[in-house]
């Protein structure tokens, strides 16, 4: 499950995963340690293999190191990308991180986001200004994956809507109960 940050993909990737019937692992929670410190590249890597290792998965995340370059793309039978457009990512993170931090919402491992840097201008401190500076980057990425002859063995799905996701949540379930 990859995706602009906001688009959505966390809450896609836990339905994903409980029509299948498979574990959710949400690489930011795995990534970001107590006090917004990184984990350490090894030991992302260890976790995320770990994470992978079994049959059946549901993994949130664009970490290229362990994404496109590592296991969860080598091991992925499916990639699904949630490419919204940009006003609607923006305005549902922008929506999102106002009540996180009105309501003071733990993210993971303590972490919470602040007004200090929802804020911020700076792209790594504000998760807003992050995914407005990265949308074109990820769209540009994952277009390029998709025709990568070393993500040939993948099928994408390239979701545009909520309309579309939610079309191929009921196309999945289908599946499932066939």
């Amino acid at each position: 499950m990859v995706g602009n940050s906001g688009s959505g993909k966390s809450l896609l990737g836990r339905r994903i995963a409980a029509i299948i019937d498979a574990p959710y692992v949400e690489l930011d929670a795995i990534h970001h340690l107590p006090g917004w410190e990184a984990i350490d590249p090894e030991t992302f890597l260890a976790e995320v293999e770990a994470a992978t290792a079994s049959d059946a998965w549901v993994v949130d995340g664009n970490y290229r190191p362990v994404v496109l370059e590592g296991p969860v793309w080598q091991r992925a039978d499916t990639v699904v990308w949630l490419d919204l457009p940009r006003r609607v990512v923006m305005r549902q993170v922008t929506w999102r991180t106002v009540r996180r931090v009105a309501m003071r919402r733990e993210l993971w491992n303590g972490n919470r986001e602040s007004w200090r840097s929802a804020l911020a201008w700076d792209p790594r401190e504000s998760i807003i200004r992050w995914s407005w500076t990265q949308h074109r980057t990820y769209r540009y990425r994952y277009v390029q994956a998709m025709t990568a002859p070393q993500h040939g063995h993948l099928r994408f799905v390239r979701l545009r809507s909520r309309d579309e996701a939610e079309k191929w949540l009921a196309s999945l379930v289908r599946r499932r109960l066939d």
